[in-house]
C-alpha cells in the first residue's frame, strides 16, 4: 500500500509539471514592431504594426480565449477567438498578431493599432480576463522597420533588435562563434594543425594497442589449443633448454641430411672400347661360297 501511495504521488507530481508546461502562463510577449514601412506584410498585402507571442514551454499551448490589450483599464479588449486550430502554439514556437484594428480579417488581427507617437503598453491576460500573464512598455520614438523585443526568445532583456524577426527567433547567428574565435586567436592555423596531428597520433596509438592486445590474446589461445591437443602437456616445456642442446640437434640433423645422397660428378667421361673382332666388319660374309667338289 505504501508503494502504491508513493507511485501515485510521483504520478501526480509529474502530472502537475506537465499541466504547468501546457498552461498559458508559459506564453510571453516576445517582439513588437510599431512602424511598418517596408517590413512583413499580412495575408491581405497590408503593412501594419504587429505583436509576436512566444511559447516558452516544452508543450503545445492553446491560447484561445486569452486576451491581448493596449489598455490596462480594459483587459478584455481583444479576446483570441475559440475554434481556430492555429491558436495552438507548438513548443518553442511563435505566433504573430497584426495590430491593424481590423479583426474581421481573422483570428490574428487585433481590434486596435499601435501609436507611433507615444509609448505603447501591451498586456496579455489569461482566459479569465483578470490574471496578467505578461506585459511590456514599448518606448516612444520607435524607428520605422526597427523592432523592439527580447534579446532571447521568451527570456532576456527588452531592447532594440539589430534585425527584425517576425515569427522566428529573435537572435540569429550569421556565423559560427567557435570558428570566429579560432580565426581570431589562431590566424596561422598552428593550433588547428597541432590539434589535427594529435588526434591522428592518438588514433594510431589506440589502434596499435588494440592490435597488440588482440595478437597476444590470439597467441595465448593458440597455446591453449596446442596444450589441449597434446593431452595437457605444456607446449612450452622445452623453452628453458640451453643453446648447446639446440646446436647439437641442428648439427645432427645436418649430418643426416648430408649423408643421404652421395656427391655426384657432373663431368661426363667417354672411354674408347677396342674390339678385335666384329661380325659386322667381317669380310667372310661378303664372299661367295665355293661349291664343293664331289
Amino acid at each position: 500500500m505504501k508503494k502504491t501511495g508513493i507511485m501515485l504521488a510521483i504520478l501526480m507530481l509529474i502530472g502537475s509539471f506537465y499541466a504547468n508546461g501546457q498552461s498559458t502562463s508559459s506564453i510571453r510577449l516576445n517582439e513588437v514592431l510599431v512602424i511598418n514601412v517596408d517590413n512583413f506584410v499580412d495575408a491581405y498585402g497590408s503593412r501594419n504594426g504587429w505583436i509576436e507571442l512566444y511559447n516558452n514551454s516544452p508543450g503545445t499551448v492553446d491560447i484561445r480565449g486569452c486576451y491581448i490589450t493596449n489598455d490596462k483599464n480594459n483587459p478584455k479588449k481583444y479576446m483570441i477567438p475559440k475554434g481556430d486550430v492555429k491558436t495552438k502554439v507548438p513548443p518553442r514556437q511563435h505566433v504573430l498578431f497584426w495590430a491593424d484594428n481590423n479583426p474581421s480579417h481573422g483570428t490574428f488581427h487585433l481590434n486596435f493599432k499601435l501609436d507611433p507617437n507615444k509609448e505603447n503598453e501591451l498586456f496579455f491576460y489569461d482566459s479569465d480576463g483578470r490574471t496578467l500573464i505578461d506585459h511590456v512598455i514599448v518606448p516612444a520614438g520607435q524607428q520605422p522597420d526597427v523592432s523592439y523585443g527580447l534579446s532571447l526568445d521568451g527570456i532576456g532583456t527588452w531592447g532594440i533588435l539589430s534585425r527584425v524577426t517576425p515569427d522566428t527567433n529573435n537572435k540569429t547567428l550569421d556565423s559560427n562563434e567557435k570558428i570566429e574565435n579560432f580565426k581570431q586567436n589562431d590566424s596561422w592555423g598552428v593550433g588547428m594543425t597541432l590539434t589535427a596531428m594529435t588526434v591522428v597520433f592518438l588514433g594510431l596509438l589506440i589502434l596499435f594497442l588494440v592490435f597488440k592486445q588482440v595478437g597476444k590474446s590470439a597467441i595465448k589461445m593458440s597455446r591453449k589449443r596446442a596444450e589441449k591437443a597434446a593431452g595437457g602437456r605444456s607446449g612450452s616445456a622445452g623453452i628453458n633448454e640451453s643453446g648447446e642442446v639446440f646446436a647439437a640437434i641442428a648439427t645432427a640433423l645436418y649430418e643426416v641430411t648430408e649423408d643421404t645422397h652421395d656427391l655426384e660428378n657432373r663431368v661426363l667421361t667417354i672411354h674408347k672400347v677396342t674390339r678385335n673382332y666384329s661380325p659386322w666388319s667381317s669380310k667372310i660374309y661378303g664372299l661367295r661360297s665355293i661349291p664343293s667338289k664331289r
